[in-house]
C-alpha cells in the first residue's frame, strides 16, 4: 500500500493549538510484505542514521498493528519525505497520522478518518496539526473527553501559500518554554476574539478580513525573538499584498496566504530579501491523507 499525507501549518496566529490548514507538500510511504524487516529513506532524513534505528513511524505502526491483529508483522518500509523536519510544517503529525492509518489498512481493519484522528491523540494531544493532516483544508478543532471535534472548510484554487523555510530549526519544546505561564484577561480576549473572527472569515470566505483576524498577542512575538528575521518576513509579506502572514506552528517556517494574482510579487520580494532561506509556493490540500493499494 501507499499513503500520501500533506504538510500542515498550525496556530495561524491567534488559533493556538486549535486552528490549522493543509498544504500541498507531501510525504509518501510505501509498505510491502517482506521476509525480513527493511527501511529505505529518500528526501528529508535520508542521511540520518538514527531514523533507521529509532523511527517514529515504524514504532507507532508496529504498536497499532500488533494491537489490531495480535502479532507482529514483517514489512519493507519505503519513505519519500518532502516535509522538512523541525520547521513548523507538521512533520511529526504527518508521521503519526500516516503510521496509524497505515496500520489499520495493513491489518485489514476499516477505520474512519475520525477514528484515526482520535487515535492520534495518544501521540499528539493538540489537534491543530493532526486534524488538517487527516481532513485537509482549513480545520478548527477542540478536544473533549479524548475526542476531537472538528469543522473543515475546503480552500479555493485562487488562494496560494508561500512558505519561508529558514536554514535552521526551532525546537517546539524550547519554543513553548518561552511562553508566559499566565495571561491577562485583556490578552486572552484579544486572542479569542481574533481566533473566532479568523474561523468565521475562512468559513464565509471573507478573505480580506484575515489580516486583522490573524493577529496574536500570546505566543508569536516570544517565539520569533529567537529568530528576529521572521518579524521582517511578516512585515514584508503584509506590505506586498498578503492576506495573512503568521508563524507556522512553533516555527521556524513562516506561512503567508495570498491571492494567486499576488503570489509572484510576494515571492520575488521575499526571495530577494532572504536569499539564504528556502522560499516555496504551494497550493492548498483539501483531501488530507490518501491511501492507495
Amino acid at each position: 500500500m501507499k499513503i500520501k499525507i500533506p504538510a500542515t501549518s498550525a496556530n495561524l496566529g491567534p488559533g493556538f493549538d486549535s486552528l490549522g490548514l493543509a498544504i500541498a507538500l507531501y510525504n509518501e510511504v510505501y509498505i510491502k510484505p517482506s521476509t525480513y524487516h527493511s527501511i529505505s529513506i529518500k528526501g528529508e532524513g535520508s542521511n540520518n542514521v538514527r531514523l533507521r534505528k529509532n523511527n517514529l513511524f515504524i514504532s507507532i505502526f508496529n504498536e497499532i498493528y500488533q494491537e489490531l491483529v495480535g502479532k507482529k508483522g514483517i514489512f519493507r518500509f519505503e519513505f519519500y519525505n518532502n516535509i522538512p523536519f523541525a520547521r513548523g510544517l507538521g512533520s511529526s503529525s504527518a508521521v503519526i497520522i500516516s503510521a496509524i492509518a497505515s496500520a489499520y489498512e495493513i491489518a485489514g481493519v476499516k477505520a474512519s478518518k475520525q477514528t484515526v484522528l482520535n487515535k492520534a491523540l495518544a501521540y499528539e494531544p493538540h489537534p491543530d496539526n493532526i486534524a488538517p493532516a487527516v481532513y485537509g483544508g482549513f480545520v478548527s478543532s477542540v478536544v473533549e473527553d479524548n475526542f476531537v471535534f472538528s469543522l473543515k472548510k475546503e480552500l479555493p484554487k485562487n488562494l496560494r501559500a508561500i512558505m519561508v523555510i529558514p536554514n535552521r530549526p526551532m525546537s517546539t519544546s524550547q519554543s513553548r518554554s518561552k511562553l508566559a505561564k499566565s495571561f491577562t484577561m485583556q490578552n486572552v480576549v484579544y486572542n479569542v476574539s481574533r481566533a473566532s473572527l479568523l474561523s468565521s472569515a475562512f468559513f464565509s470566505e471573507n478573505w480580506d478580513m484575515l489580516k486583522i483576524a490573524s493577529k496574536d498577542c500570546l505566543h508569536q512575538d516570544k517565539r520569533m525573538s529567537v529568530m528576529p528575521e521572521l518579524q521582517e518576513v511578516q512585515k514584508i509579506a503584509l506590505e506586498n499584498g498578503a492576506l495573512m502572514s503568521t508563524l507556522s506552528g512553533s516555527g521556524s517556517s513562516f506561512f503567508t496566504m495570498c491571492y494567486q494574482k499576488n503570489e509572484k510579487k510576494i515571492y520575488e520580494v521575499l526571495k530577494n530579501r532572504f536569499d539564504k532561506f528556502r522560499i516555496e509556493m504551494f497550493d492548498f490540500d483539501n483531501a488530507g491523507y490518501i491511501i492507495e493499494q
